[in-house]
């Protein structure tokens, strides 16, 4: 191969160099549209605690007599002093306990997704065989425990 042929090695960064790039630059994007992004589970309890902490000590000024502000001071920082350690000890835990919510969040929804649809479109429920048409007990073995729905396995 002659020289004016021969390529010169490629930069074994440059593609990880131009992603980073692009990473950044969409980061940035994002920020300016939508803002800082969320913190961590941790750092969200503390911002609302410094926020309910100001919240409660904007009141503090329209209570009257100087034992009640200090009343309402002491118990600012007694919670404070309780929430900071258990965040900085157990930052984890909030994280997981966020995911939890969202997961039992999204269970009750689909739980409720079938009989809110029979709702709304006027289904009734219940009207299976041993169902409220037929009596108290009648279906469903005399127990009384109110309306059943069949359940076809096929």
């Amino acid at each position: 191969m002659s020289e004016a042929t021969e390529r010169p090695a490629p930069d074994a960064d440059a593609w990880a160099d131009a992603c980073a790039e692009d990473l950044a630059a969409e980061k940035a994007r994002r920020r300016a549209a939508y803002g800082p992004p969320p913190g961590s589970a941790a750092e969200e309890l503390r911002k609302l605690v410094d926020a309910v902490a100001d919240k409660v000590a904007s009141f503090q000024s329209s209570l009257p007599g100087m034992a009640a502000q200090s009343a309402v001071q002491q118990l600012i920082g007694q919670a404070k002093a309780v929430v900071e350690p258990v965040i900085e000890r157990n930052p984890q835990v909030f994280d997981h306990l966020a995911a939890a919510g969202g997961e039992l969040l999204a269970a009750y929804r689909s739980a409720v997704e079938g009989h809110e649809r029979r709702w709304a479109s006027g289904e009734p429920s219940g009207t299976a065989p041993g169902g409220p048409s037929d009596g108290p007990g009648k279906g469903d073995g005399g127990a009384g425990a109110g309306p059943t729905e069949h359940i076809d396995l096929d």
